[in-house]
């Protein structure tokens, strides 16, 4: 291979990845817009998600996961229980402790928030792709999770 060649093709790359990063990032925004959950911050967003995916915790246990301070989760525990989002319960096993858990309410609007991405989505596939071009996104999508894999 020429140098020339392989300078061409790491520029390509190069536009590929600039290309890249800056659609998935216009496509998730678009994503979120489809159901947001009001003007909540990056950081309670994060602690929704922990307990999501790992289950009810102290606000410690989520300090710790979440890297910062006790004082700080309290501060988006309490912002979190008056939306309603999440309820505390006293730790069966030390009561001076209280579980952290999302709400079923707050459950129930993930889920419809979840559907609404999902079927704003399906439309937008089904009105804008032909059927040859969803097979081309399968693929690509193939190729993208191979991306997000691999290192």
């Amino acid at each position: 291979m020429k140098p020339e060649s392989a300078d061409s093709e790491s520029a390509r790359a190069s536009a590929l990845a600039a290309e890249l990063r800056i659609v998935i990032s216009a496509f998730s925004r678009r994503l979120r817009e489809q159901a947001e959950v009001g003007d909540l911050t990056s950081a309670q967003k994060s602690v929704l998600l922990r307990l999501e995916r790992d289950g009810p915790a102290t606000a410690s246990a989520l300090a710790r996961a979440e890297a910062m301070r006790p004082q700080s989760m309290g501060a988006i525990i309490a912002v979190l229980e008056t939306a309603g989002y999440v309820a505390g319960t006293p730790d069966p096993s030390d009561g001076r402790q209280t579980i952290i858990s999302l709400t079923d309410s707050f459950r129930e609007w993930v889920s419809a928030a979840r559907k609404a991405r999902q079927d704003w989505l399906l439309r937008t596939l089904q009105a804008g792709l032909t059927a040859q071009e969803q097979r081309q996104l399968a693929d690509a999508v193939e190729i993208l999770k191979r991306l997000l894999h691999s290192h």
